[in-house]
């Protein structure tokens, strides 16, 4: 019986750089893929046990219909006191008892919703579905919003809206100086920062990143190294940016689902699988794509060699994103992303899937 855990990473006041496509480094997200976790989580890995550790692990996860840990991407949560929202990436097909025709009166602001509270995803995915009856329905809540009314309902408690709030995006601006002119170049970089508010007594609202993992069976040794590795990356800080502190964060929990994350996990009444983690494999079964609703993303990037040194660009990547859903569910792989000019070790890209059961139209 597989093993799930939660894992929260709180960033304080910590700003953090997520590079994205764009020009420059200005452009940042909020979160991160489960590749760029993997990838930093793994080199976090090889600092403290060694290459031959590292190498031994990268063997099991090669072996891709049983790898040793399936992990998601990151998501935003958001604490009030004792309450937590987590945010799940809306699946891109609609949710039950969704109006067949579309309906502009609340369409733009339903597309707007690309991350749902916890409570509104599964109610919406794996229960009742859409609600277009009532004073208090989903429809009437979103064409209320959409005209810019009052409005109060399910949607608004949950937290549907609020999560552009749960963090600002900033442009910092910096000058690099050329070692041997002297020349300056003025230019821009983008820094994400979580919502935070302080008491005396310690954290009272703040935000930041959660992530789900999937263990085949209970393993303590591994689970202790992992928490260990993170630990380090914690210190180091994820992302980019590092070298002005960015990205540092603590662990502020590594442990089993509640029982509302249990009952969602173990959906057994699904006719989808929603991914909740990038995903990549060759070869794709015909079938496999049929009634399925998907985006694709291009992954590249700059390798990060504890062995070497070296600074090069990985092979471009296509990968299906979060938020997509097939019928069927392929276990993914990871892919060899090493550039031609690198020969110390190969360097991989994770597309192991890990994906939530959901009930669909």
């Amino acid at each position: 019986m597989s093993v799930w855990k939660l894992v929260r990473l709180n960033f304080g006041r910590t700003c953090v750089h997520f590079g994205e496509l764009g020009i420059g480094i200005e452009e940042t997200s909020e979160r991160v893929h489960s590749d760029t976790l993997f990838s930093a989580w793994l080199n976090a890995y090889a600092r403290l046990f060694g290459g031959t550790e590292v190498e031994n692990l990268l063997q099991r996860f090669l072996n891709f219909l049983q790898p040793p840990v399936r992990m998601s991407s990151t998501f935003i949560y958001r604490q009030k006191g004792s309450d937590f929202v987590y945010y799940l990436p809306r699946p891109s097909k609609f949710p039950r008892n969704y109006p067949e025709r579309d309906d502009l009166k609340f369409f733009k602001t339903y597309k707007k919703l690309k991350y749902l509270p916890l409570d509104i995803w599964q109610r919406w995915y794996q229960g009742e579905g859409f609600t277009s009856e009532g004073e208090e329905c989903d429809r009437a809540e979103l064409e209320a919003t959409t005209q810019k009314s009052r409005a109060n309902g399910a949607l608004h408690r949950a937290g549907a809206f609020d999560y552009g709030t749960t963090f600002k995006k900033d442009l910092l601006p910096k000058v690099a100086i050329d070692r041997v002119t002297r020349a300056t170049n003025f230019y821009h970089t983008g820094f994400v920062q979580y919502e935070g508010e302080q008491n005396g007594k310690g954290a009272n609202s703040h935000s930041g990143l959660y992530f789900l993992l999937q263990f085949p069976e209970k393993n303590q040794d591994l689970e202790n190294r992992l928490y260990a590795a993170l630990n380090l990356l914690g210190e180091e800080g994820l992302g980019g940016e590092r070298s002005s502190g960015a990205g540092r964060f603590d662990i502020d929990n590594w442990s089993d689902l509640s029982s509302e994350w249990q009952e969602v996990v173990q959906f057994e009444r699904g006719n989808y699988h929603c991914l909740i983690s990038l995903f990549w494999q060759l070869p794709l079964p015909p079938e496999f794509l049929q009634n399925s609703s998907y985006e694709i993303t291009e992954r590249g990037g700059w390798i990060g060699s504890p062995f070497s040194g070296q600074q090069l660009r990985r092979k471009k990547v296509q990968m299906f994103t979060e938020g997509s859903v097939f019928t069927s569910m392929l276990s993914g792989q990871l892919v060899d992303v090493t550039p031609q000019a690198f020969n110390t070790h190969p360097i991989y890209r994770n597309g192991i899937s890990l994906s939530l059961p959901i009930w669909s139209a």
